[in-house]
């Protein structure tokens, strides 16, 4: 009997001493957690709801900005006057808003959109991803602007975008398109001629664009990628830049790994140029890009490169010489063109993801298509303000700028500051 009431004594002490080392287990995991989450707590730069506007509908700063009504301050902050910014919204983006749900990991997409249930409407949506195209700041910003706590920033800008984009692509001042007759093909020309009379046949401008990438772990991926000319890792774009408006882009390869030659992302635009363009009509190139292969030949024209010599006569050469002056300046569209895209969508200096192509592809798409839409709605963009004023630094510059269509020919080439740099002239009698 005794040892029965021992053997029972043992294991009642056995379970007490077992649940005793599970109880401090328990406690010092917790424990743990509880420490390692104020550790991470330090560094972790995002904001919860007791940081923010109680409702992200009332009192936020962009409540405060979209009631202003004020064209400046919002062109300043996402690029568009309100009268566009209202044009997007009323061309579908409101109603893909309304009539969708929005995809989330922790719920199924196949339920009943609840809009009322959202933190923002419509108007606000589209405010926080044309904030997020049109800047460099971090979500956390974004959060502040919006009175929005991370996860609901990102489910919200990923949605957003995709409605952008099809709503983009629906609108016609945001199409990409090529000149589709004869009659377009010569009122670009038209255009051209009007300021560079030597470019007859000439229709829009054409450059490759490069946007630094995120490097991937993948080696394959990361060789495809990196630009052994710019030692970086790119993804490679070629834009087709039109003289109608103030650049409008009427082609367009983008997406291709960095590691590619101009000539490999252009292939289909070099198909354009042979299959869908009159003859007589070019596109102008800088001396670097490819112009093709032999099937195309004439259909890219650019300046003489540099060192180059010229053996010709007198009258020849300065034929030669005002024709490729007229090519170095309406080249320079091109690069207004680029520096317009990248001035206006602050999130293309930024490393582009690498892990996911067709995202990338649709961000890109969306900022070639704004572009777009605010050349032909606002006729704003970086040109005026960044190169205009670059002309009237110097007095020479002003009076060209001014006054170039008065100036004798020679006053031109005496204030000419490019061309000798490109070519030398060998004269013969």
């Amino acid at each position: 009997m005794q040892e029965a009431e021992d053997f029972e004594d043992v294991i009642e002490a056995d379970l007490y001493n077992t649940q005793l080392s599970a109880a401090l287990l328990i406690t010092g995991a917790e424990a743990s957690r509880v420490l390692r989450s104020e550790r991470r707590n330090q560094t972790r730069n995002y904001l919860c709801r007791p940081q923010l506007q109680p409702d992200p509908r009332t009192h936020t700063p962009w409540q405060a900005l979209f009631n202003s009504r004020n064209d400046r301050g919002f062109i300043t902050t996402m690029g568009f006057d309100i009268e566009t910014f209202e044009l997007i919204v009323w061309s579908g983006f409101g109603t893909l808003w309304l009539s969708r749900p929005i995809p989330r990991a922790d719920a199924t997409t196949h339920g009943e959109p609840r809009p009322g249930g959202r933190s923002l409407d419509a108007w606000g949506a589209l405010g926080l991803v044309l904030h997020y195209l049109n800047s460099t700041m971090p979500e956390i910003s974004l959060q502040q602007i919006f009175a929005l706590v991370p996860t609901t920033v990102s489910w919200y800008i990923t949605f957003g975008l995709q409605i952008l984009l099809e709503t983009l692509r629906a609108l016609p001042d945001a199409a990409i398109q090529w000149p589709m007759h004869g009659v377009e093909f010569q009122d670009d020309c038209d255009l051209i001629i009007a300021c560079h009379p030597c470019l007859d046949g000439a229709f829009a401008s054409i450059d490759g664009l490069n946007l630094p990438t995120q490097t991937s772990d993948d080696p394959d991926l990361e060789n495809a990628t990196y630009n052994g000319w710019l030692s970086e890792h790119y993804i490679s774009s070629v834009i087709v830049f039109s003289p109608r408006g103030e650049c409008v882009i009427i082609a367009a390869n983008f997406n291709a790994p960095g590691s590619w030659h101009d000539s490999c992302v252009a292939q289909p635009i070099y198909d354009k140029l042979q299959n869908e363009t009159p003859d007589g009509f070019y596109l102008v190139a800088n001396t670097a890009f490819p112009r093709g292969a032999v099937e195309i030949e004439g259909r890219i024209m650019a300046s003489i490169k540099s060192g180059q010599r010229l053996c010709s006569t007198d009258d020849e050469i300065e034929e030669r010489f005002a024709y490729d002056r007229e090519l170095l300046s309406f080249r320079q569209t091109a690069e207004w063109g680029m520096r317009s895209i990248q001035g206006s969508f602050g999130w293309l200096r930024m490393p582009l993801q690498i892990n996911d192509k067709d995202a990338r592809g649709d961000l890109l798409e969306i900022c070639f298509r704004l572009h777009n839409l605010c050349t032909w709605r606002i006729g704003y963009n970086e040109i005026e303000k960044v190169y205009m004023p670059k002309w009237r630094k110097t007095l020479d510059g002003e009076e060209i700028w001014n006054q170039f269509e008065e100036m004798v020919f020679g006053d031109q080439r005496q204030k000419d500051c490019v061309s000798r740099f490109h070519v030398h002239p060998e004269y013969q009698n």
